[in-house]
């Protein structure tokens, strides 16, 4: 009775179309495409990824230029075009010996100059750096987002003056991250975002947002979901009102996709697309490569997770993918194991072979 049941079952996936039991439907090597039971690459490929040198909640790696030259080529490899300084300094750690920051905020000066470490190598291997400003951590102390406009009104000078040279210097990262209404956001996005566009004779700007959906707890908290989040419709309005007030100062607007479930992923990311059309923003979805829905915080994602949110931001026609990020939690070299892995089922899925 259970194998004629189960022939059955066989028959019926057969005559569906779906792929049989073993081996790969287009007749490849199962061991090259990694046993895949779903169609290939109809995610929206990753093509930028954040650099977190000044890290908050996740360990350090203590690389050297030899590391990270070696992890460039890796992001080149998959099809990085992008990468994306995450803050360049956070309270009184920086990545770049700042005059200003150092004098007037007491911040630690570097054993290295990240940041023209970050603009060579990005030439080196033909990616696009962008600058991503200072976060005081006054923000997370407050809630009010204007205590960062007056320290990045020097760092954004002072970032240009010294950097602004580079080839490969491709835009600017607001680093400043909210979820709603926050106190004094508008303001702070319009302010800082038209100083980098201004010294820069216009390079594109960048906020990355996370919405306040049901997985948006702390990372120092114990849950991993909470009840009160945000609707869709509440979602819709309030952004409506903060892509409103930045059009013209903001370029790109890439929500960080980690906070919602994934049944909700098509309809928030429908909802974003259409603000970012309506404001004319680039609509770029933060494809974070981190797991939320573990109790250890954090490790790398499992694939299929990756998978569904990509093929989401493919479907509300999204109009690029960048992740949180690369190095640590995709990168073939990071201190998670699971990471190379990672960037082994990415591959598969997108039909990337080593060295292409």
């Amino acid at each position: 009775m259970r194998r004629d049941f189960l022939k059955k079952i066989m028959a019926v996936t057969t005559l569906a179309g779906l792929p049989a039991l073993t081996g790969c439907r287009d007749g490849t090597d199962e061991s090259i495409a990694g046993g895949l039971i779903v169609p290939r690459g109809q995610g929206l490929k990753i093509t930028g990824t954040f650099l977190d040198e000044i890290s908050h909640d996740i360990p350090h790696q203590n690389w050297s230029r030899k590391e990270w030259d070696r992890d460039f080529a890796h992001m080149k490899a998959i099809g990085i075009d992008t990468v994306i300084m995450i803050r360049s300094g956070y309270r009184k750690f920086i990545t770049y010996p700042s005059a200003y920051l150092i004098n007037k905020r007491g911040c630690y000066k570097p054993s290295t100059d990240l940041v023209e470490m970050f603009l060579q190598l990005a030439a080196k291997h033909g990616l696009r750096f962008w600058f991503g400003l200072y976060d005081s951590g006054r923000y997370w102390d407050t809630g009010d987002l204007a205590w960062e406009i007056e320290d990045n009104r020097y760092v954004i000078e002072e970032a240009w003056l010294r950097y602004g040279h580079h080839q490969s210097f491709g835009g600017w990262y607001i680093s400043a991250e909210i979820s709603r209404r926050t106190k004094g956001a508008i303001e702070a996005f319009r302010s800082m975002g038209r100083q980098c566009k201004d010294v820069s004779g216009g390079l594109p700007t960048l906020i990355s947002p996370w919405i306040d959906g049901k997985k948006a707890v702390m990372a120092a908290a114990g849950e991993l979901s909470k009840a009160d989040a945000v609707t869709v419709e509440e979602h819709e309005r309030e952004w409506g009102e903060i892509f409103d007030g930045v059009s013209g100062a903001i370029d790109a607007c890439a929500f960080q996709d980690g906070h919602i479930g994934y049944d909700e992923l098509d309809a928030f990311f429908e909802v974003n697309k259409k603000l970012a059309d309506r404001y004319g923003l680039q609509c770029w979805t933060n494809a974070e490569s981190f797991d939320r829905d573990m109790p250890i915080k954090f490790m790398p994602i499992k694939f299929d997770k990756l998978r569904m949110k990509l093929e989401a931001a493919r479907r509300a026609g999204y109009d690029k993918a960048v992740t949180f990020e690369f190095s640590h939690f995709m990168s073939p070299q990071s201190c998670y194991r699971q990471a190379g892995n990672l960037y082994d089922r990415y591959r598969d899925y997108f039909n990337i072979r080593q060295g292409s």
